[in-house]
């Protein structure tokens, strides 16, 4: 025969234990993916803001944009900063994001080929209050590397999304959450998602996602179709062009110190 009081200890205890077998519950906020099948497996139904999501990928931007844009688009909003993207290998599309609700006037990038300046880079946005989410390429960034860009994350409550290689998954991450993106071998127009890391049990199958927004699609089409006139009624053929106001701030004479910030520059 049970003691009452111990019968409703164990009950409350019980409340707050999370079983392997269950998916966990967010132990802090989290910001919706704009991916109902992708919420559904996460815990609290999102990505986790204060910690570490790491995107593991054979090609360094493969579907990072597409996967990502919605909760980056909802954190500007949110907390009205920008949106920080530290060793992006490509030049950010403009029009492309924007049409998707992220004004690239909201992005800053911060260009460096030396993985201690994008380190350093990484952790100062962290700390920054008025930064948005962080969105970095860190393919030879060592565990206790991380630890710490986990740390400052939690300490600040930021977005913080990490890109590194596939290989990379072998290792072990101290990432809340770990995702291997890649495309469908299957079919081109699909995204899988495989879930390597959460607070629940493991996923069997992964989570597929379409490759490109329908509306963005039909929006690029429009756009194309809307140029190649344009240029037809002016007789010119088209030279390679960008259309960008990202903020891109440049990182040279990478020496770290106390005055790192002295060689920092805002190039456009």
């Amino acid at each position: 025969m049970g003691l009452p009081f111990l019968d409703s200890f164990s009950a409350a205890a019980g409340r707050g234990v999370w079983h392997a077998d269950e998916l966990g519950l967010a132990d802090a906020q989290v910001v919706a993916t704009g991916h109902a099948a992708l919420d559904a497996e996460l815990p609290g139904g999102g990505w986790p803001v204060g910690a570490m999501t790491e995107l593991l990928q054979s090609a360094p931007e493969a579907h990072v944009w597409r996967l990502l844009l919605p909760a980056l688009a909802q954190a500007v909003e949110t907390r009205g900063g920008p949106v920080v993207l530290i060793g992006a290998p490509y030049e950010p599309c403009g029009p492309s994001l924007a049409a998707q609700g992220l004004p690239v006037e909201a992005l800053m990038w911060v260009k460096s080929d030396a993985p201690a300046a994008r380190l350093w880079a990484c952790e100062q946005a962290l700390r920054c209050a008025d930064v948005a989410a962080v969105l970095a390429w860190l393919p030879q960034a060592r565990v206790g590397e991380l630890r710490r860009l986990q740390l400052a994350a939690a300490q600040h409550d930021v977005l913080l999304f990490v890109c590194r290689p596939e290989s990379a998954a072998q290792g072990a991450s101290p990432a809340r959450l770990r995702l291997q993106v890649e495309s469908c071998a299957a079919d081109a127009s699909q995204i899988e998602l495989r879930i390597l890391k959460r607070r629940g049990p493991p996923l069997a199958a992964p989570v597929m996602l379409p490759a490109r927004n329908e509306r963005m699609t039909a929006l690029l089409a429009a756009a194309r179709l809307r140029r190649k006139l344009r240029l037809q009624q002016l007789g010119t053929v088209p030279v390679g062009e960008t259309a960008t106001s990202a903020t891109v701030v440049r990182i040279d004479a990478w020496k770290g110190g106390p005055h790192a910030l002295d060689r920092i520059a805002v190039v456009a």
